[in-house]
C-alpha cells in the first residue's frame, strides 16, 4: 500500500482497506485473539455493516479503523495511506477532523445542553458563531429544533442518540463509524435513528460503517461483512 494520502474531495474520500489485520489482547497470562487476519475493502461512500455475535471482533475492528487502537499485525489504510504511517499528531487530526464516531452509549455530558454537547470537541478552544450555527442546524436536521436547550436527562434515549449523531456530523466527516447505534433503544426508536443515518448518508455520500448483530437493518446495495471468531466468513 502507498503511504501517500491522495487529495480528498467530497464524495471521493473515505476509502478503507484492511490487509491481514490481527488484534491480540493480553489478559494476564492469556492471549485473546480478537481479530485473526481480516482482509477487506470498503470503497468511499459505502454503507457497510460488520455483522456478528457479541465477542466476534466487530467492535475491535471498528475501533482500529477509527485510529482508536493499534493493530497487532497487518495494515489498515485510509485513502491509500497506512494508519501505521501516521504520526501521533496526524492520527489525532484524523480522528478529530475526518471521522465521526457514534457509540451505543450516547456519551453526552449531563451539565451541557444539546447544542453544547454537539460542540464538545471544540469547546476548549472556543466556538466561533458559524460553528455554533452549524450545530443548531444539524440538531434541527435530526428533528431536535425544539430541544436545543435541553440537557441529556430531559431527552429520551432516541433524542440523545440524535444529539450524538449531530455531534459526529459537525465536522463533515469523510467516515462515520457507528458501534451498535441502536443497541440502547427500543425497536421503534431504533428504526427511526437508523432511518436518520440512511438519510444523512444519502445526502452526503459519507462512508458509513455500522457494527451490529441485527441483520434486519441490511438493505439491498449495502456492503456486508460477516464476522465470527475474529474472521470474515461467508454468510
Amino acid at each position: 500500500m502507498d503511504d501517500s494520502l491522495p487529495p480528498a474531495s467530497p464524495g471521493h474520500a473515505g476509502a478503507i482497506a484492511l490487509h491481514e489485520v490481527t488484534k491480540t489482547h493480553q489478559r494476564g497470562q492469556t492471549e485473546v485473539h480478537a481479530l485473526r487476519g481480516v482482509t477487506a475493502e470498503i470503497p468511499a461512500g459505502s454503507f457497510a455493516f460488520l455483522l456478528g455475535p457479541s465477542g466476534s471482533g466487530k467492535s475491535s475492528l471498528l475501533y482500529l479503523m477509527g485510529g482508536l487502537d493499534d493493530v497487532t499485525g497487518g495494515e489498515i489504510a485510509i485513502d491509500g495511506r497506512r494508519l501505521s504511517a501516521f504520526t501521533d499528531a496526524e492520527r489525532d487530526a484524523f480522528r478529530r477532523e475526518r471521522v465521526g464516531f457514534i457509540f451505543q452509549a450516547f456519551n453526552l455530558l449531563g451539565n451541557l445542553d444539546a447544542v453544547d454537547n454537539v460542540l464538545v470537541p471544540f469547546l476548549p478552544k472556543g466556538v466561533p458563531a458559524e460553528l455554533r450555527a452549524r450545530a443548531v442546524a444539524l440538531l434541527e436536521q435530526v428533528g431536535l429544533g425544539d430541544r436545543l436547550d435541553h440537557r441529556p436527562h430531559q431527552l429520551s434515549g432516541g433524542e440523545q442518540q440524535r444529539v450524538a449523531i449531530a455531534r459526529a456530523l459537525l465536522k463533515n466527516p469523510q467516515i462515520v463509524l457507528a458501534d451498535e447505534p441502536t443497541g440502547e433503544l427500543d425497536t421503534e426508536t431504533g428504526a427511526e435513528i437508523f432511518a436518520e443515518l440512511r438519510r444523512l448518508h444519502a445526502a452526503g455520500g459519507t462512508t458509513v460503517v455500522v457494527v451490529t448483530h441485527d441483520r434486519a437493518l441490511v438493505t439491498e446495495g449495502d456492503l456486508v461483512f460477516n464476522i465470527r471468531d475474529g474472521r470474515i466468513i461467508d454468510p
